[in-house]
């Protein structure tokens, strides 16, 4: 059986979009938890929001890997996409609220 030659490129994109994931999921979780400490503004619908989203982002995940799985394609990059763009966003989004300062709400 011939198996394919390891691409160390690949693996070292891999690794980076793996880093950027976890820096952005750490970013969004920082700026949840001063929020529910009252440091951070945020919608007060976002404490349900990062329990539902969870499902929803991890189902698209699955499918991207299945998909790319199927076609003889990395499966792990591919569940990383859905799963980066959803941090991603959520980061951009959060970050554009800011700290919640003395005397405002």
């Amino acid at each position: 059986m011939n198996h394919p030659r390891p691409d160390p490129l690949a693996a070292m994109r891999l690794g980076f979009a793996m880093a950027r994931l976890a820096a952005e999921a750490n970013a969004v979780i920082a700026m949840r938890m001063m929020g529910l400490a009252g440091l951070w503004s945020t919608a007060p619908s976002e404490t349900m929001r990062m329990v539902t989203e969870k499902p929803a982002a991890f189902a698209k995940a699955a499918t991207a890997a299945t998909r790319a799985a199927a076609k003889g394609r990395d499966p792990v990059s591919a569940a990383l996409r859905p799963l980066s763009r959803e941090a991603t966003a959520n980061r951009r989004r959060l970050a554009k609220r800011g700290p919640k300062l003395p005397g405002s709400r």
